[in-house]
């Protein structure tokens, strides 16, 4: 999919397009005009961007801009999270796109790149509350995958992973509390890593999503922009809950250090019996697993144990579904009145009704169940919190897990909607084949990455997922550096189709 050919930043990640301007080659509104030019151009077919603030960022980029490190840069904001003050804030719902629900003050994120030198264009799509892996909202209709517009997206970042690997825009907001950053960078081709739990403030407005498993952070189309975007984002602010402990180094120093050897455990069997990952899908990471080896790691067939449980998606569900709840109450304040059922999405409105039904007792009961699969799951690792620990703490321990990112090729659209109809736990259940292996990392609070390693027969792109022991970006920015040295990725490019493709 191609945008307009006479653009001179199109192919230039956000580091380039900042050095540009440093260097007087370029002024931070040719950035910006050139931006919304492809915006305009790819948007149509894409959907992406379902809300634009282009006078705005116009006369943002032609005043005088703060002098950070990424002035006048573009970028966009998902349309979840991350308030702006008096702009539209949506999060993929109909009646808060119908009342015009807008910002009240700009979230302390907002606020962190505004000072950081970056232009807003305006937001992306997202599914109604960030609630599945898929962009398609009733409010605004799906988002397309660059690859094949006949498929998904990936969500709830899907809108922000299809701007960036479409070229709108270099680098955008993203967040994660399920695999929202890593899904639809898996399934777009680009680079998304969720940070560990408490790295990045959700204040003002929140002190932490989904008991926790949720967070904010980018997908990009290189490593060097996540880790430099992190520096921007990470660390307390006041009024946070917990925050994670501060990194040693500026994360992006971490890109081009050596990882070392790191011991390295892959998993390619799906979670849920009579479930299979995609032949495709497994050879991609299994091709992974090769070039890390050849990159001199030691790499073996091992997962944490607590991973395998199967109970863990019942608790998680519990927990999803009293966040439902509160989630539809504050709409209905916002609103002025209480919210039907016209007003939601039947799998949300479904959810919301077990969140309702289930007491705060058992609410704790499934908190603490996830505490203590956070521990089991955390014993796997050797070396967390910045490697304070010595090895030798726990000499079994593995640096990283290697899996897929999803299980499947991108779905088409519709495919992992709510039909007509249809029992909530039928559209679960496609939901669930899809994506066995990110939420646990949510709510473990470890940090997880997927790299653009493949692509289909048919061409359409794999991730390879990477956790880390919590605290750990630092390992995974360096590994992700080092493989996109000997595998870049940055070139490949979606072409232009506007239909069809494989099954799967």
């Amino acid at each position: 999919m191609d945008a307009p050919s006479t653009d001179p930043f199109v192919d230039l990640d956000a580091t380039d397009q900042a050095a540009l301007v440093r260097d007087g080659d370029a002024s931070p509104s040719e950035l910006v005009e050139a931006a919304i030019l492809r915006v305009e151009s790819l948007n149509p077919r894409i959907n992406a961007v379902i809300s634009e603030r282009f006078d705005a960022a116009r006369a943002e980029a032609a005043a005088s801009l703060p002098d950070g490190p990424f002035r006048g840069v573009p970028i966009l904001l998902k349309d979840l999270g991350a308030a702006m003050a008096g702009e539209p804030l949506h999060l993929g719902n109909t009646l808060l796109r119908q009342i015009d629900h807008r910002g009240a003050e700009d979230s302390y994120l907002v606020r962190r790149l505004k000072v950081a030198g970056f232009v807003i264009l305006g937001r992306t799509n997202t599914p109604e509350f960030g609630a599945t892996c898929t962009t398609e909202p009733v409010a605004y209709g799906p988002t397309r995958n660059p690859w094949d517009t006949d498929r998904s997206a990936g969500g709830s970042s899907g809108g922000s992973a299809a701007a960036v690997a479409s070229r709108m825009v270099p680098v955008a907001h993203a967040s994660d509390g399920g695999g929202s950053i890593r899904i639809p960078a898996s399934e777009c081709g680009i680079f998304g890593l969720k940070p560990s739990r408490g790295r990045i403030s959700r204040g003002p407005q929140a002190g932490e999503g989904w008991a926790g498993a949720s967070t904010d952070g980018v997908v990009s189309l290189t490593v060097r922009d996540t880790a430099a975007l992190l520096d921007v984002l990470c660390g307390w602010e006041p009024g946070d809950p917990y925050t994670a402990p501060p990194p040693s180094n500026p994360w992006v120093d971490e890109v081009g250090s050596q990882p070392g050897r790191l011991r390295i455990g892959v998993h390619t069997e799906h979670l849920f019996p009579g479930l299979s990952i995609a032949p495709d899908v497994v050879a991609s990471v299994r091709h992974t697993a090769d070039l890390l080896a050849d990159l001199g790691h030691d790499v073996t067939d091992a997962a944490p144990p607590a991973l395998l449980e199967q109970d863990f998606l019942m608790h998680y569900g519990v927990i999803v579904a009293t966040a439902m709840a509160r989630q539809l109450q504050e709409v209905g304040r916002l609103a002025g009145r209480e919210v039907t059922s016209d007003d939601v999405e039947p799998a949300n409105w479904a959810n919301a009704a077990n969140g309702r039904s289930t007491s705060g007792v058992d609410y704790l009961a499934a908190l603490e169940w996830m505490h203590a699969h956070e521990r089991r799951m955390a014993s796997w690792w050797r070396g967390g919190l910045g490697s304070q620990r010595a090895v030798a703490e726990n000499p079994a321990g593995f640096d990283l897990l290697l899996t897929p990112t999803i299980a499947t090729l991108p779905p088409m659209i519709g495919h992992l909607s709510q039909r007509p109809g249809e029992d909530p736990i039928e559209a679960m259940m496609r939901i669930v084949e899809v994506i066995p292996f990110t939420a646990q990392f949510n709510t473990s609070g470890q940090p997880a990455m997927s790299l653009p390693m493949g692509h289909s027969d048919g061409g359409l792109p794999i991730g390879s997922q990477l956790a880390a022991a919590y605290g750990r970006e630092d390992l995974l920015l360096r590994l992700a550096a080092q493989v996109e040295e000997a595998h870049p990725w940055s070139d490949r490019q979606p072409t232009h189709r506007l239909g069809g493709g494989e099954s799967g």
